[in-house]
């Protein structure tokens, strides 16, 4: 069955946790990467994906959120964005051994666009296309544009994926974290509407401050776009500061509550973001199983 099939028949699929605060827990150094493990332990990574696998993730991200040539450029590693990008995949496929689908990861480039910013949107089209053509060409099922929270950016993102994919479905996922906007005042609302018109197979929200927070975008979203195919992947709650570290408080329980609620307005992806490990994704399989 391919991706798109089982996307809109059954139950909704299980998504993966996450990727950053695993490696981290991991060891992981400060300032240092997923993608840099990517090349240099890429058996942490693959051991962080064979985790939610095994507790019941049908959906699992490639380790490339900061797959673009800009941030990568942060860890030394800009001229070797489509090395990064088709290894993470090769982990990922391995890792998933025939039992989920591999979604390839696209986060936001860390820069504003102009006039906000010195990065044209022609730019951003093409610097997301040279991922998604890395990730496309190493046999992702799908392009995952995730944490956006400009529409600008999220437009440049999934035309650049278009171009370099046509083949391939896309998704995309905005962070509300803002009195119920991203942190660049985009709303719920105007997501759904842009969303479909630019013709993704899925939409919603993921990481944001918290369950409740992200529980009413996707409350928004149904509202404006009823038809719409959504996608749930909060945070473990909202995280406090303990000893340097961040500590996230929603319990697996919470997490599959939240599931629960998510399914019942129609989000067809349902996983977890920052601070959700394979106990939480265990606890939504079981629960979305029952």
């Amino acid at each position: 069955m391919d991706f798109l099939t089982r996307l809109t028949s059954g139950r909704p699929i299980v998504a993966d946790g996450a990727m950053g605060t695993m490696l981290q827990a991991a060891g992981l150094p400060p300032g240092k990467t997923g993608e840099f493990w990517v090349l240099e332990r890429p058996e942490a990574v693959a051991a962080v994906h064979r985790a939610y696998v095994e507790a019941g993730a049908e959906l699992i991200l490639t380790c490339t959120f900061g797959g673009t040539r800009p941030r990568l450029a942060r860890s030394g590693l800009a001229e070797r964005v489509a090395e990064v990008n088709r290894r993470a995949v090769e982990i990922a496929r391995q890792a998933a051994d025939g039992r989920a689908f591999v979604a390839g990861d696209i986060g936001p480039l860390g820069e504003l666009l102009a006039p906000l910013g010195k990065r044209t949107y022609q730019e951003a089209v093409d610097l997301f296309a040279e991922q998604a053509a890395a990730l496309a060409e190493a046999g992702v099922d799908v392009l995952y544009i995730e944490t956006m929270s400009a529409l600008d950016e999220a437009r440049a993102a999934v035309e650049g994926a278009r171009r370099a994919a046509p083949h391939l479905p896309i998704t995309l996922t905005f962070s509300f974290d803002t009195h119920g906007r991203t942190n660049m005042g985009v709303r719920p609302e105007q997501v759904a509407r842009t969303a479909q018109e630019w013709g993704v197979a899925a939409f919603g929200a993921n990481c944001g401050a918290t369950l409740e927070m992200t529980g009413e975008a996707l409350q928004k979203m149904r509202a404006a776009a009823p038809d719409a195919v959504l996608i749930a992947k909060p945070n473990a709650g909202l995280p406090r500061m303990v000893e340097g570290k961040p500590v996230y408080d929603a319990t697996p329980e919470m997490m599959s509550d939240f599931a629960a609620r998510a399914a019942a307005l129609g989000a067809r992806i349902i996983g977890g973001c920052c601070g959700s490990t394979p106990d939480h994704i265990r606890a939504i399989a079981r629960r979305l199983a029952a």
